[in-house]
């Protein structure tokens, strides 16, 4: 059974693994239909089917231009293991999601984007090329000026499968970072320090979602140091060994995880030196969490709005959050600039909040009222997070979705790279 982080749904399958072209050739001309699958970490169903191209393996390292700070790397290999040969060598990741477990290609296919956004746009805005394997087993460059290039990033592993990108790196000269935390009483106050700080290169805030005091939160900025400290240690982690028992979470015991968390900052504001994992990879400090959801898995929402109508539909959307009475007590809030010109890449102006529900009677429901919320207000949905929405909402989100299917069909993409999302999205 496959599954992904999210632990559902769950999918009987069969891989096709490679380490050359040639291999990867030979699986194209099975008689299947694939979707690329890295190292699990997407949310919802967006690498799973019934045939999947593992290409993990595929994870050679193939230059690293130190002075330029160019990394030429394969699909295969993990954030994770491109932190620990760059960052000791003053060099960061420009763009990197909350988690440093996922490969390059994913990354690519899903655009990932992180705490600045609103400086530095996704991950695609990184990447200098790529080379794509087509259906028939051809090997394209892609640039991004190709139109390629804007069906690829945030395409879902749906055009093909990546082998190798070129990406540029950030110039750093510490391995830590000036965090300041900023509570708030309320999402109006939320904004205003948002704005306050939209000038610093990194932003995030935690929101108290189960609150009568809609939008209360935490909001994290930080710049790195400049102290020329560039040693990077593997941190201990923690392991979840289990799956917790679904009663674990429930109202009570997340409104007393927030009013800890809250509470914990005392004052209004206050700063402080964290390492780069502590800042932008926390929940990478513990091994399975997932499993806290239990065997059942749960649903990660991301949706985004614009700018305009940001506010007046996250105080809707966390009021009706608020009366369900299902909270998240991971609930992210980030500010996002504007958006690229890939057809499916999903940030646009605005501000986004992603949400962790645990799968359990009525949620379905509840994301159906925010589905109809979002729309409203002129959103959209991350396809890296979902496992549900439907084709109605996804296609007001993504007018570009039609020059997507387009392109998938010319170079015949449709009848060899598919995924459970896919064939629920019309895809």
């Amino acid at each position: 059974m496959l599954t992904s982080w999210g632990l559902y749904p769950k999918v009987e399958n069969s891989f096709c693994t490679f380490q050359s072209k040639r291999e990867l050739v030979e699986c194209l001309k099975k008689d299947k239909v694939y979707i690329p699958y890295g190292n699990g970490r997407s949310y919802g169903d967006s690498a799973l089917n019934k045939d999947i191209i593992y290409c993990r393996p595929y994870n050679y390292f193939l230059d690293f231009d130190e002075k330029n700070g160019i990394l030429h790397t394969q699909s295969g290999v993990l954030l994770s293991e491109i932190l620990d040969i760059v960052v000791p060598k003053g060099w960061f990741l420009e763009v990197t999601p909350g988690t440093k477990y996922i490969t390059v290609g994913g990354a690519i296919a899903s655009d990932v984007h992180g705490k600045n956004h609103h400086i530095a746009g996704c991950f695609s805005q990184s990447v200098l090329e790529f080379n794509l394997m087509l259906p028939t087993g051809e090997v394209v460059n892609v640039k991004p000026e190709d139109e390629l290039f804007r069906a690829t990033c945030g395409g879902m592993g749906l055009t093909g499968v990546i082998l190798d990108a070129k990406i540029k790196l950030k110039k750093i000269n510490s391995t830590y970072i000036n965090q300041t935390a900023i509570k708030t009483k309320n999402l109006q106050e939320t904004f205003e320090y948002f704005e306050r700080y939209k000038d610093s290169p990194y932003s995030v805030a935690w929101i108290d979602c189960l609150s009568k005091d809609i939008g209360k939160s935490i909001l994290f900025v930080g710049d790195f140091l400049n102290d020329g400290m560039l040693e990077y240690k593997k941190k201990k982690t923690v392991n979840v060994p289990f799956f917790f028992p679904s009663f674990t979470l429930n109202k009570f015991s997340v409104k007393i995880f927030n009013f800890l968390y809250y509470n914990k900052i005392r004052e209004e504001i206050t700063s402080k030196t964290v390492d780069i994992d502590t800042f932008f990879y926390p929940l990478d400090s513990i091994d399975n969490w997932n499993r806290i959801y239990g065997k059942q898995g749960f649903l990660q929402y991301q949706f985004i709005l614009p700018k305009k109508t940001s506010y007046e539909g996250l105080e809707e959307i966390l009021y009706e959050i608020y009366k369900s009475g299902k909270g998240s007590f991971l609930a992210v809030l980030k500010l996002y600039g504007k958006e690229n010109d890939n057809y499916l890449s999903f940030p646009m102006e605005g501000y986004s909040l992603a949400l962790d529900f645990k799968i359990e009677s009525g949620l379905f429901e509840l994301l159906e009222k925010l589905d109809k919320i979002v729309v409203k207000y002129g959103g959209r949905i991350y396809l890296a997070k979902d496992s549900r929405v439907s084709r109605e909402v996804f296609e007001v989100g993504y007018p570009k979705v039609e020059k997507f299917r387009e392109i998938r069909k010319i170079y015949g993409m449709d009848k060899k790279f598919s995924s459970l999302q896919s064939r629920r999205l019309g895809l």
